[in-house]
């Protein structure tokens, strides 16, 4: 009997959690345990379910993708998180890498290639799904590489950019990394300085521009 592999799917959205949901239950061999909205419930909800494979959304309000696939990372080793961007040249591969992700796909990846990637990461093997690698490969070819502007950052300048972009405040961000709001402030003046920006708006744009949010309008 093939072992089924258990999945927990973490988005903001509810269609997209629909749809990886109905395209796991119509394969063999994985069991959707769970869903959860942020990186917050995605924390409690690998504790109390125990996945084998976290579907993590990168993008989301509160704490967001990266920091909570850190959190479980450390927290439960053996679970492991396949981050899902909506750009497939989102820079955020090393982020992810560093925080502990074993796979990047794009919410464009086919559902074939989706279950592939669950099933190589749950054997513990790392993947990048084939767009995203493709994008990756003609952005340094070209010297277009998307994360150019953002290598300089560190993980939680990254963090604490994407919480700005979402439209946080300083004391909001404050509570969720239980960090001082003058540490937040320091944070944000240093993302003003290593990107050249001179406030929130203009660093909302470097942002949309360079894919790491999506344009809601």
């Amino acid at each position: 009997m093939e072992l089924m592999v258990k999945v927990l799917i973490v988005d903001d959205h509810d269609l997209v959690r629909t749809g990886f949901k109905h395209i796991l239950l119509d394969a063999d061999g994985f069991d959707v345990v769970g869903e959860a909205t942020s990186g917050e419930e995605a924390i409690e909800a690998v504790k109390r379910l125990t996945p084998d494979i976290v579907l993590m959304d990168v993008n989301m309000p509160g704490i967001g993708g990266i920091e909570a696939t850190r959190k479980i990372r450390h927290l439960y080793p053996n679970v492991h998180v396949i981050a899902v961007t909506v750009h497939a040249s989102t820079p955020f591969p090393e982020q992810l890498h560093d925080a502990g992700a074993l796979g990047y796909i794009s919410k464009g990846t086919p559902s074939e290639e989706l279950l592939q990637a669950i099933k190589i990461v749950a054997s513990g093997k790392p993947y990048i799904s084939s767009n995203v690698s493709q994008k990756m490969t003609l952005a340094k070819l070209s010297g277009t590489d998307p994360a150019a502007p953002f290598e300089v950052l560190s993980q939680r300048e990254m963090q604490i950019l994407l919480m700005v972009t979402q439209g946080q405040k300083t004391q909001e961000i404050s509570d969720s990394l239980c960090l001082s709001p003058k540490t937040i402030s320091t944070y944000r003046q240093r993302l003003y300085e290593k990107l050249n920006v001179e406030n929130d708006v203009e660093l909302t744009h470097l942002a949309l521009r360079y894919g790491l949010i999506e344009n809601n309008c």
